[in-house]
Order: structure tokens, then C-alpha cells, then sequence
């Protein structure tokens, strides 16, 4: 019996553990997507604010375009999160459903027992019946029992009461957050409904700006074939200069690693051995079986080491294992153009290859480092404006659209360090184009292009 009543117990405490669980889950969920839906309206913001200074030129341009696009982008994922939340408010509010359906039921046979136990107290309420229990007892020690199991039902009868009006203080402040959590749905759905107004709005006028801009077709194109060319002038730049930076981390790693044996070999140097007939050196080791002979296998490329040294490789996995959480380059902005390759906004047939990612930023904003490291290059070419090139161990972040510098070829940055001014595109624009680059494994030609949308965090 004693084992029947443990195992209600353990299993009444798991399903209470269960149930806070689930809360404290449903709030951490909740906590996210108020924070992400925040984050989503600074964007829209700072995009209207910059959308409104592209607008005094009343001319349509593609830079109107793409801001354009951008807030329908961010409109679209704020719709989306308020459909999550929605969904997590209608689980919230099942799961207080069931919550509060099991407290009127719990509450519902507390009142029975204690009616019960009510009953059965009137019944045995005259003295005589208790003298009469008591004095009926076989001898002194069933009478003191007696005594004890009066006290007991007592004092039960009371716990009763005061379970009762727990049970009521829970029933009562699960219905009132049972009724706020109504109330926080039907806002959302009320929210919900004029973002779609205003999405429904914005995309209009974004396919006014279009219509305006599909006259001006062959000029866009003439643009984008020029901004190409200058685009590849950068990237083979990008190349020859990781791969020079690699190549001199190879060869210092070598250097490092010669240094390290040396002073190995002289704090232990070899133990002589007993030297052996000549004719018996001189003899090659007879191979009774060739077959036998293990023959060594290559290591696989991406197994290879990186020639780096250890603090190259520490940065590196720093660099690494902050994917998602780096600053963005400035401080206000949005994303014009997306990386890797995709149409152009006016003519589908016509594809757009970024190597990173556009931001439009305010005039003369300040370009940042996302993260400390070493400046590889600082240089321009025609038709550009300055780049400067930030090493971080194998990893490479470029900062494209730079009006001033004020770093130079080796200087070592900080995170979130004033690296320069940003320039004005062909466009009149205030935009730079930001990019992040992975060396090769094992000192390999052969660099690869990262989305940095896939790295960079919230704007600060």
C-alpha cells in the first residue's frame, strides 16, 4: 500500500514538473517572437525613413525599387510572424483550457468529499455519540486511538476548506490569463488585418515604380553589363590577395613549426645506437612478401590542414562560431540586393550575380568591422571606389563602397571598429556592398563566397 501511494506521488510531482515545463517553453517561444517581431519593425522603419530622402527625387529609380521590395520583404516576414504567434497564442490557449476544465473537476469533487464529510459530522454531532465512541473502547489504548482519529478527521475537515479555496484562487487566475491571452489573440488578428491593408498598399506602388522604370530598360542593362566588368576587376583583386595572405600564413606556419622542433631536438636530442656489421647494413631488408606492403592512402582534401598558426586558427573558429551573431557594417540600413545570382528586379531573363550583399546606409555613415582581425588590403580600381579587406584567420570580410579609409595594410581592428566613410554608387546612392570569403583547406587556390546574410546578426 505504502508502495501504491509513493507511486501516485512521483507520478502527481512528474506531471507537475511536465506542466511548468511547457509553460516556461511557451514563454521562452513567446519571449522569441516578440523579439524577432520587434526586430522586424526597426526594419521597416529605418527602411520608410531612408525610402522617404530616395523619394524627393521624383523620378522613379531602381533604388526605389529595391527599397521598395525590401519592406514588402520585411512586411511579409512581420505577417508571418504574427501567424506564429497567433498559432503559439491558440496552443496557449488550448493547454489553458484543458487547465482550467481540470481545476473545475478537481474543485467539483473537493466540494463533494467535503459535503460528504460535512454529512457525516451532523449525523455524529451530539456529545453522547462522541462520549458513546469513545467509552466504547475495548481499553485505554483503542480510546487514545480513538482520540487521534477524532483529531485527524478534524483537522482534515480543514484541509479540505482551505484546498477548496486553493483550487478556487487557481481556477479563478488561470480563467483571468485564459481571458488576457483572448484578448493578446484578438489584438494580433486586429494587427494582423492592417499590416495586410498596408501590405496590399505597398505592393501597388511597388508595381507603379516598375511600370514607370520598364521604359528604361536598355539603360538599365547598359548599367549592370558596366557595374559587371567592375565587379569581376574586384573579385579577381578579393583572390590575389587571400591567396597572397594565405600563402604567407602557410609559410610563417612552416617557419613556426621548424622553430618548435628545433628547440625539441635540442632539449632532447637522439639516443646513440649500437652500430652493426657493414656487410650486415649494407644489405637491403629482404621482402619475402611485396604484396603484403601497405601502401599509404591520400588524406581527402577536406581533411586537409589549413597552414595556419594556432592564433590564426583560434580567430578563425571565433569567426566561426559567431555565424549569426556578427554586427552588420553600419549602423542604420537595408538590404538592396541579395547575394548569388538572381534576375533583375525589371527583366527576369537577365541575371544579377552578387558576391555579397548591398546595404543602403544614410550619407557619409560610418563602415564598421564586424570582427577583429588584420587588414589584408586597402585598394581601389577603376570605376570603384576604395575596398578594404579584413582577414580573420581564413576568413575574409570585404567592405566594398568606401569613400575614406581610415585604416591601413596590416593595421589590426577590433570588433565594431571605424574602418571608413561610406561612398556614393553610380546611383547617387549611399551603399556598400559587403562581402564575406573562406580561404581554400590546405593552402588551395580556390576561394569560396559566403552569404553573409547567413552571419551577420540585428542591426545594433
Amino acid at each position: 500500500m505504502r508502495f501504491v501511494f509513493l507511486t501516485i506521488f512521483l507520478f502527481a510531482n512528474l506531471l507537475s514538473f511536465a506542466q511548468q515545463q511547457k509553460e516556461v517553453q511557451m514563454q521562452y517561444s513567446k519571449s522569441q517572437l516578440e523579439d524577432k517581431r520587434k526586430e522586424i519593425m526597426d526594419a521597416i522603419v529605418e527602411t520608410e525613413k531612408q525610402l522617404e530622402s530616395i523619394k524627393q527625387d521624383k523620378n522613379a529609380s531602381l533604388v526605389q525599387l529595391r527599397a521598395l521590395q525590401s519592406k514588402l520583404a520585411e512586411r511579409q516576414r512581420l505577417i508571418a510572424n504574427i501567424n506564429e504567434s497567433i498559432n503559439d497564442i491558440d496552443n496557449t490557449i488550448a493547454a489553458s483550457s484543458h487547465e482550467v476544465g481540470n481545476l473545475k473537476k478537481d474543485l467539483e469533487q473537493y466540494k463533494i468529499r467535503y459535503a460528504q464529510s460535512i454529512r457525516y459530522a451532523y449525523e455524529s454531532r451530539s456529545s453522547y455519540d462522541m462520549m458513546a465512541f469513545l467509552f466504547s473502547s475495548k481499553d485505554f489504548n483503542e480510546a487514545v486511538r480513538r482520540m487521534k482519529y477524532l483529531k485527524k478527521f478534524r483537522r482534515f475537515r480543514m484541509q479540505q476548506v482551505e484546498q477548496i479555496r486553493i483550487t478556487q484562487a487557481k481556477l479563478q487566475n488561470k480563467i483571468g490569463v485564459l481571458n488576457a491571452q483572448k484578448a493578446q489573440k484578438d489584438e494580433l488578428l486586429s494587427s494582423q488585418l492592417q499590416q495586410k491593408q498596408v501590405l496590399i498598399k505597398e505592393t501597388s506602388e511597388t508595381d507603379n515604380v516598375i511600370k514607370q522604370l520598364k521604359g528604361k530598360e536598355g539603360e538599365l542593362l547598359k548599367e549592370i553589363e558596366k557595374k559587371r566588368i567592375v565587379a569581376n576587376r574586384i573579385n579577381d583583386a578579393i583572390n590575389k590577395v587571400i591567396e597572397r595572405e594565405m600563402e604567407a600564413a602557410r609559410k610563417k606556419a612552416e617557419e613556426e613549426e621548424k622553430k618548435r622542433l628545433a628547440a625539441a631536438n635540442k632539449n632532447n636530442p637522439p639516443t646513440p645506437t649500437k652500430t652493426t656489421s657493414t656487410k650486415t647494413a649494407e644489405r637491403p631488408a629482404e621482402n619475402t612478401n611485396p604484396r603484403n606492403i601497405p601502401t599509404p592512402k591520400p588524406k581527402p582534401e577536406n581533411e586537409t590542414p589549413l597552414y595556419m598558426t594556432p592564433n590564426d586558427i583560434a580567430l578563425s573558429n571565433n569567426f566561426e562560431g559567431n555565424r549569426g551573431k556578427l554586427y552588420w557594417p553600419v549602423e542604420k540600413g537595408f538590404i538592396t540586393d541579395h547575394f548569388g545570382t538572381h534576375p533583375h528586379p525589371l527583366a527576369e531573363k537577365v541575371m544579377i550575380d552578387n558576391p555579397g550583399i548591398d546595404i543602403r546606409t544614410s550619407e557619409n555613415a560610418a563602415i564598421h568591422s564586424i570582427f577583429e582581425g588584420t587588414v589584408s588590403s586597402v585598394f581601389s580600381t577603376v570605376g570603384s571606389n576604395q575596398v578594404v579587406i579584413v582577414q580573420h584567420g581564413n576568413y575574409f570580410t570585404v567592405y566594398n563602397g568606401l569613400q575614406s579609409v581610415s585604416v591601413k595594410k596590416d593595421d589590426h581592428v577590433s570588433t565594431n571598429q571605424v574602418i571608413g566613410t561610406v561612398a556614393k554608387n553610380d546611383e547617387g546612392e549611399p551603399t556598400v556592398n559587403f562581402q564575406i570569403w573562406k580561404a581554400a583547406a590546405g593552402g588551395k587556390k580556390g576561394q569560396t563566397k559566403l552569404n553573409p546574410e547567413q552571419w551577420i546578426g540585428r542591426l545594433k
